[in-house]
């Protein structure tokens, strides 16, 4: 279901009146914690430019998921991206787009070769977070997450591609929710 990655980190207490008038309380813990995964859009090519940054369609491609993006009425808090220019470039149309309550942020950690357990307090520590990032580092993070082993490839990313995933406790695993291609 699309819309469980709108929730966030919750506890639900409710109270209802049974039939014959009588207050009950009735509580829920539903513990959700989402994470969206995004690749840069299409760079232009290291000879052109050697800070890569987005090509005409990378630039349209970006926008189109971000438009789609914001048609489910996607909960961001914050968009994280790596220093990158066409990591940041995305970042930015995403805000522009999604509108995240605390902006957007570099961090350091998300290039294309840097070790993923970096990036994993950062996960653990914030709510309804996006990461923009690159191939192979964004690949090998979704596969750590959902199965415990980064070497095994789950999920492909395409240029401009976002992955939802979420998981219901604290503890526990990851589960790929949905995935959006331009």
């Amino acid at each position: 279901e699309e819309s469980s990655c709108r929730k966030t980190w919750r506890e639900d207490e409710a109270s209802r009146q049974d039939t014959a008038g009588q207050r009950l309380i009735v509580q829920t813990a539903g513990v959700r914690m989402v994470l969206y995964l995004v690749r840069h859009g299409e760079a232009v090519l290291k000879e052109m430019n050697s800070d890569r940054p987005l090509s005409d369609r990378g630039l349209a491609e970006v926008r189109h998921v971000s438009e789609r993006a914001a048609k489910k009425d996607l909960l961001v808090t914050k968009i994280f991206h790596s220093g990158k220019m066409r990591a940041m470039q995305t970042a930015s149309i995403l805000q522009d787009y999604l509108k995240p309550s605390s902006g957007i942020a570099e961090t350091e950690g998300m290039n294309p070769k840097d070790d993923i357990s970096g990036i994993l307090p950062l996960i653990e520590s914030e709510d309804n977070i996006m990461l923009v990032g690159h191939l192979p580092f964004l690949e090998k993070l979704a596969s750590y997450l959902v199965t415990g082993n980064q070497d095994r490839r789950i999920v492909e990313f395409p240029t401009a591609g976002i992955v939802c995933l979420e998981k219901e406790q604290e503890k526990g695993p990851w589960k790929i929710r949905w995935r959006l291609t331009p």
